[in-house]
């Protein structure tokens, strides 16, 4: 079973968003300049510039394999199953400690009102974000998205009262230039430790990976919620502390535990006393429960993805009739509660920091390692900037913070490493028979190389369907439909490919020989009495189809895993793209694949009469339908019509109108003529309708 896809783009801005503020604003800012003094302002800047090529490289990968489990799912099919292990431990321990922290925060936050315990608070904390995880990523993330906008509101006041007492307002405050003198305290040393101590603040930026399988369109919305959640939370850092060095000073500020609080009790005068702290304590409160309830929902599918590959016990890769892992987040709840209870807080965020720089190296790593690899169905939505610079940038960045960090912390990342390998070694290795990309990058390790990872892909491929600008539609609107008699299979390709060469003005024997090596295809094309031969032409104007339909079957060659033999084939599909965009041809691949695996697909086909009604079978989806515009048949009540005029659904819209070679975008005004070709998206309810209105009734 699958994990629902619930998750639009405020969800992903709410999740990443959430997963970021907590001790960065609230706690961090004291401890830290007591480090580097006022350039603390500088160094949350440049913590915020020096993830960015992380954030690019998690988006790329997220786009291509948009699946649970996050750092472990992308080191695991780029690295193989040995990083993944340890990059899937070492993570899920570093996420687990930071929600562990930030669900602390809530009971030492409260503490300051009212009388509480800690630690009790946040383990019942820890057992309410597993309730609201369990019954559904779309009820958790309507929770995360409440504490983004309660957070946001209140920071945004907090800094707009700090700016107008700064420079206008309050002359007891103003701004005092020896606040900033010296900027360095400790030289450029300090800037560089500094930064990566506050590098902790902008960790839950790529926690979003881990939630990919449950993104709606992860192509945009993934790049983009991450981009606008990096810019809202890197400005209001930036800000948040320059408003903290100004109010308080450097000397007061330095080691203060609750900056944030410190200098509110110096702003919004216009409010009764206590007030101002209230609203803080408040936002803190919401800060902390956001964190923990995003760690909560990240955390847990990491267990899920694991379990699916046999890393952990298959039980965490169950599925709930809530779209829910259970056992994989009773396990991270349990896991949390764990820590809580047993571990103090200090050192916990810097721990957890170091290992995520290392995790972060090898994450840039593989996206030159999936680049490089060739692999056709590695087809990202987005594209990381500055390839490979960027991502040479992150790894170097990155190394050089964990050495910055001292070396306790790195003597924990080590020992989670070796940890984690033990347990690949001993537990792993006999049970997952698994290569990553790299194998495919180096060819001289071609023996090692792993099939089912290409397989693999094309299954995610599929899955996430075609892009707005792909034109499968208006392909199988041009396609041409042949119903042949008993036939050899040669004869056949070559009577297709030389009705196909007119029309691509191309060599027909060239065309023919490269259907014929497509013959001994990838598994995934597999489907019984149904073949997909293909052919890349290049500088071809749009692309070409064309079936074959024979009821008795022709005999065609097959070859897989060192046999050979022949298979009975009834519907034969042929198509050519661009040899230029290569990666569309696999889209529409996949795409055909979906239709051709729709139940009694070949019976359908064959009960079909007429070319025109075999096209507009292929079209009929769920979500969409497209048909032609005729006279004789009940679509002849839209012929002559302008679009507004037309009775259709609330829930469907007209997206484009094919006329005589050319698609374009309707408008209210358009009129509709006869031989149209108009395409529909919407509700599935809907949808079927306007079938048996249009298609069925014929």
């Amino acid at each position: 079973m699958k994990l629902k896809k619930e998750l639009g783009l405020f969800d992903v801005f709410a999740v990443s968003t959430g997963a970021i503020f907590s001790s960065g604003f609230f706690l961090l800012p004291g401890l830290a300049a007591q480090y580097t003094g006022p350039s603390v302002i500088l160094a949350y800047l440049l913590a915020g510039v020096l993830i960015m090529p992380s954030m690019f490289s998690v988006a790329e990968i997220s786009t291509a394999l948009p699946r649970s489990g996050g750092a472990y799912f992308f080191l695991d099919r780029s690295l193989g199953p040995m990083m993944g292990t340890i990059g899937g431990i070492g993570t899920y321990i570093a996420l687990l400690l930071k929600t562990a922290f930030a669900l602390v925060g809530i009971g030492a936050y409260g503490a300051l009102f009212w009388a509480i315990p800690i630690k009790e608070t946040a383990v019942v904390f820890a057992v309410v974000f597993a309730i609201l995880n369990i019954f559904g990523a779309r009820k958790s993330s309507g929770i995360q998205k409440i504490f983004v906008i309660g957070l946001l509101l209140v920071l945004g006041a907090f800094i707009v009262d700090g700016f107008w007492n700064i420079f206008s307002g309050n002359p007891s405050i103003g701004f005092d230039t020896d606040s900033y003198h010296p900027f360095f305290t400790k030289g450029l040393d300090g800037l560089v430790f500094t930064t990566g101590f506050v590098f902790v603040s902008y960790l839950g930026l790529t926690q979003i990976a881990s939630v990919a399988e449950e993104i709606k369109n992860p192509e945009r919305n993934i790049p983009l919620g991450m981009g606008l959640s990096l810019l809202v939370t890197g400005l209001i850092y930036v800000l948040g502390v320059f408003v903290m060095v100004s109010v308080i000073g450097n000397e007061a500020l330095s080691g203060d535990l609750s900056p944030a609080a410190t200098a509110v009790e110096q702003l919004f005068n216009w409010l009764p006393a206590k007030t101002g702290l209230y609203i803080i304590v408040v936002a803190a409160l919401f800060a902390f429960a956001s964190t923990g309830n995003a760690g909560m929902l990240a955390t847990s599918r990491y267990p899920l993805a694991m379990g699916r590959d046999r890393l952990f016990s298959e039980k965490f890769s169950k599925i709930s009739r809530w779209g829910t892992p259970i056992p994989a987040i009773l396990l991270t709840a349990g896991l949390i509660v764990l820590f809580i209870l047993v571990l103090t807080e200090e050192g916990i965020v810097k721990l957890a920091s170091t290992f995520q720089l290392f995790i972060f190296m090898a994450i840039n790593f593989s996206v030159i390692v999936f680049r490089n690899s060739k692999i056709a169905s590695y087809d990202p939505g987005y594209h990381s900037p500055l390839y490979p610079w960027m991502q040479l940038f992150g790894i170097v960045s990155s190394l050089a913070l964990m050495f910055y960090m001292g070396w306790g912390a790195l003597a924990f990342t080590l020992t989670t490493i070796l940890l984690a390998y033990l347990w690949y070694l001993f537990f792993v290795r006999s049970k997952v028979k698994r290569e990553g990309a790299i194998y495919h990058w180096f060819a001289l390790l071609g023996k090692h190389r792993h099939d089912e990872l290409e397989n693999e892909f094309m299954m995610i491929l599929r899955e996430k369907g075609l892009r707005q600008d792909d034109v499968l539609n208006q392909t199988i609107v041009r396609s041409q439909i042949h119903r042949v008699k008993k036939a050899m299979f040669e004869d056949l390709v070559q009577d297709v490919a030389n009705s196909m060469a007119v029309e691509l003005n191309t060599d027909r024997n060239a065309l023919k020989e490269e259907f014929l090596r497509t013959t001994p295809i990838d598994p995934a094309l597999v489907i019984p009495e149904v073949s997909l031969l293909y052919a890349k032409k290049p500088d071809i104007a749009h692309p070409v189809l064309h079936m074959a339909l024979c009821v008795e079957g022709i005999e065609k060659p097959f070859e897989e895993k060192g046999t050979s033999g022949t298979e009975k084939i009834k519907i034969f599909f042929f198509l050519v793209n661009d040899a230029n965009d290569p990666k569309q041809q696999l889209r529409m691949l996949a795409s055909l694949l979906n239709i051709v695996e729709r139940d009694h697909f070949t019976k359908d086909i064959f009960s079909l009469k007429s070319s025109k009604e075999v096209i507009e079978f292929l079209l009929h989806d769920k979500r969409f339908i497209s048909f032609a515009l005729s006279k004789n048949n009940p679509t002849n009540s839209l012929i002559d019509k302008r679009l507004m005029e037309v009775s259709l659904p609330q829930d469907v819209l007209v997206i484009f109108v094919d006329r005589e070679n050319t698609s374009f975008a309707p408008k209210g005004n358009t009129v509709l003529r006869e031989h149209d070709v108009v395409t529909i998206v919407g509700e599935p309810k809907s949808i079927n309708t306007l079938y048996d209105r249009f298609i069925l009734s014929r």
